[in-house]
């Protein structure tokens, strides 16, 4: 009857994952918006370190942790793995819930995972600071931490919905020494030409992004950090499935399911691709990715090439799209409200080795709401729709083994909860006129 199932610090990963190597098909390249041909390292060097550009390439299947990361790591891993014995009470299942708790960071999430592995990285070509966008704040405050543990300075873009919901994200920022702007802003081009067209925008991440890697393009010694999206910070992210491997394995356990919320897609896939390796291999695991119904990215996109970025300063990357001029209304999950995926599990959408559903947020308050009164932890908003998934699945009384990713605590969602509470909160549907709209002007190749 183990509540937690820990791993000692020796046990900490020494390698992340690289699923490319054993992806079902190569992953589409990058491509160059102006040449329209694949980009090279050189396109990539004038906004992150070198070392993250090979990484983003690499075909080696297992790359070396540096003990300073793993240093670092040691702050807060290896998280526990937590059998959610009062939930499956409550929901009178007979399957066996676990989640990976990764709100056990300073930051209160997963994104610490490859915060600072970003840091480290950049501090040790010299860069002095690091520019970067942040939805829901998780990212900026993970990113504000890490350069402050590695010494640089770091500029955050907020997008302005959440920068307004979530005053205490911000505060925390602040309080690691990052700069922190309402995105979008008059500091930039990209933020000006936006408050031109609507100065009353509510922002969103492809916009906030805009304006990190302007920031970055036009000054020295600045680089752009990325959060979510990009193969590095997925193979920074499997720490999370490396550990949980461990863990189940010390509880006699294999998972029959495995679920996480997607945005950009990097907690889902630090838990889910070391297991996706097993599935390709043959095991039989069903991989379930949840997003918003609001920002229906891998239900309702297309699966094309897209700037990852609002104003098209970005590459073009092949990945599940709902165009990335498209705003998704102001929901609370501020970290799901993106446009585009990861193209590594757009990749493994397309060919349904994973899964998506969609849920819209007054459901998903209800799930969180009944994790928080059974488990006591209270669910960050985004991880409420992994919540929501797992609830579900378990009422299906199939006596299986699932584990889900807690990607993080809600302790600075307390407004949302308050409207949930009050009967304040909507749920919002995706529009599919907007939607068609923005899909009218992805680029043309």
């Amino acid at each position: 009857m183990e509540t937690k199932i820990l791993l000692s610090e020796k046990e900490i990963p020494t390698h992340w994952y690289n699923i490319t190597p054993d992806l079902p098909e190569q992953l589409p390249p990058p491509i160059h918006p102006a040449t329209g041909k694949p980009i090279g390292p050189e396109d990539l060097s004038p906004i992150f370190p070198m070392e993250l550009i090979k990484q983003e390439v690499s075909t080696e299947k297992w790359i070396e942790i540096p003990d300073e990361i793993i240093d670092a790591y040691k702050i807060y891993r290896p998280t526990p793995l937590h059998r959610a014995y009062r939930l499956e009470k409550a929901l009178k299942t007979n399957s066996r819930i676990y989640f990976k708790n990764e709100s056990v960071s300073p930051a209160g999430s997963h994104k610490p995972n490859t915060a600072i592995a970003q840091a480290y990285y950049n501090m040790k070509e010299g860069v002095k600071r690091i520019s970067t966008e942040t939805g829901a704040g998780q990212w900026g405050s993970s990113i504000a931490l890490a350069c402050k543990i590695f010494g640089l300075q770091c500029t955050v873009y907020m997008v302005r919905v959440s920068y307004e919901q979530k005053p205490y994200r911000k505060i925390l920022m602040q309080t690691w020494g990052a700069e922190v702007h309402p995105s979008p802003s008059n500091l930039t081009n990209s933020g000006r030409k936006i408050l031109g067209e609507n100065p009353d925008s509510p922002g969103s991440l492809g916009i906030a992004i805009s304006e990190a890697v302007e920031d970055a393009a036009t000054h020295e010694n600045t680089k752009y950090s990325l959060g979510s999206v990009l193969n590095h910070v997925l193979l920074h992210q499997t720490v999370i499935g490396l550990e949980t491997k461990k863990q189940l394995e010390l509880a006699g356990e294999k998972p029959d399911v495995l679920i996480g919320c997607v945005g950009g897609g990097s907690n889902f896939a630090g838990l889910a691709f070391p297991f996706v390796s097993d599935k390709l291999k043959g095991k039989d695991i069903r991989i379930i990715a949840v997003e918003p119904t609001a920002c229906p990215t891998l239900t309702k996109g297309v699966y094309t090439y897209d700037f990852g970025d609002t104003v098209g300063l970005t590459p073009l990357v092949k990945m599940y799209t709902l165009g990335h001029t498209f705003v998704p209304p102001g929901i609370h999950a501020g970290g799901l409200r993106y446009h585009g995926d990861a193209p590594q599990l757009c990749l493994l959408v397309k060919n349904k080795v994973i899964e998506a559903v969609a849920y819209p947020q007054k459901p998903v308050f209800e799930s969180a709401l009944l994790f928080a009164r059974t488990e006591g932890i209270i669910p960050a908003p985004e991880t409420s729709h992994a919540i929501k998934c797992a609830i579900d699945e378990a009422r299906k009384n199939r006596g299986n083994c699932m584990v889900f990713n807690f990607s993080g605590h809600g302790h600075f969602d307390m407004a949302a909860y308050d409207n949930y509470l009050s009967g304040k909160l909507e749920d919002f549907e995706y529009s599919e006129n907007m939607i068609k709209e923005a899909i009218e002007k992805i680029p043309k190749f």
